[in-house]
């Protein structure tokens, strides 16, 4: 039986929150288009039945911090890539390798771990050829054990990766029940799930200053579980963008969070979202704890 950790690491908006999910197979991180979209690091498991048990954790991904917030980002994704026994360097390979993907290569070297790399979203890569070249830096020059190309999005190359991440794990018991899937709470989920659907309807405008808390939590007899959440901006003209003219940004977005959320936690849920004003609480260490970045 091998056992172990594998870190999803890189450069920022690469897809590993995305090649996390299709890996074990269910959506536990939340996925969108933009930058910086994972805040601290999600441990997701998945059990191959007698042969395997990987716990692969998505970090944050490595920039270069401008605000505290994204300070304890980057050192919160630098110590879970000292505590696994293999780490995957993501990159995206659609944009190719940059001076980001170099950055990430050679923090992940100084670390002493099993590293390989993963050449992400192939699907938009044509022709495949031009992978090749990429594939050698990262082997040849960059000093990794392997690349291997794969699409978060279509599956492919993933079965491959999981294969060489298994044969790196060491022998061993493992560490999680057969049926255990991610560390995040329900709590955090629903948060998260909520922040993704906030990335998404404002796209480029506001999305580094969201944050998300659930204010309130109760499981009603009926089986109805009832939630507050609050999301905070740090400007008024950002509550404008988030609410949307007569309520229809944050009408769609609580709507859209609620499906998907029901369909995981297996309940029914009633949303309740609330949009405040926290001027500058990316650097507030105080607002930080409180929204669990700190």
């Amino acid at each position: 039986m091998k056992a172990g950790t594998a870190a999803l690491a890189g450069w920022t908006n690469v897809g590993k929150s995305s090649l996390l999910n299709r890996l074990i197979g269910e959506k536990v991180a939340a996925v969108a288009d933009a930058s910086q979209t994972t805040r601290w690091p999600i441990r997701g498991v998945i059990t191959l039945a007698g042969t395997a048990q990987v716990a692969f954790v998505d970090t944050p991904g490595l920039h270069a911090p401008k605000h505290r917030m994204n300070r304890a980002m980057v050192r919160g994704a630098s110590r879970a890539i000292r505590e696994v026994d293999v780490v995957v360097l993501v990159v995206d390979g659609h944009r190719g390798l940059g001076d980001g993907d170099r950055a990430a290569a050679a923090q992940l070297a100084e670390v002493g771990v099993e590293r390989i790399a993963a050449v992400n979203k192939i699907d938009v890569v044509h022709p495949k050829t031009v992978l090749l070249p990429m594939l050698a830096t990262l082997v040849d020059d960059w000093g990794f054990a392997e690349a291997v190309p794969v699409s978060a999005l279509t599956g492919e190359g993933c079965d491959r990766l999981l294969e060489r991440i298994v044969a790196r794990l060491p022998e061993g018991d493992p560490a999680y029940g057969e049926d255990f899937l991610t560390d995040q709470s329900e709590r955090s989920l629903v948060g998260e799930f909520v922040r993704e659907k906030l990335l998404r309807a404002t796209r480029d405008e506001l999305p580094h200053a969201i944050a998300v808390m659930v204010r309130h939590w109760r499981e009603r007899e009926d089986g109805l579980l009832e939630v507050a959440v609050e999301i905070a901006v740090e400007r008024e003209s950002q509550k404008a963008i988030v609410i949307g003219r007569s309520g229809e940004v944050l009408k769609r977005v609580g709507t859209e969070a609620r499906e998907e959320l029901e369909r995981l936690l297996g309940r029914r849920l009633y949303l309740e979202l609330h949009v405040v004003v926290r001027r500058g609480w990316r650097d507030d260490e105080r607002a930080l704890r409180e929204f669990g970045l700190s």
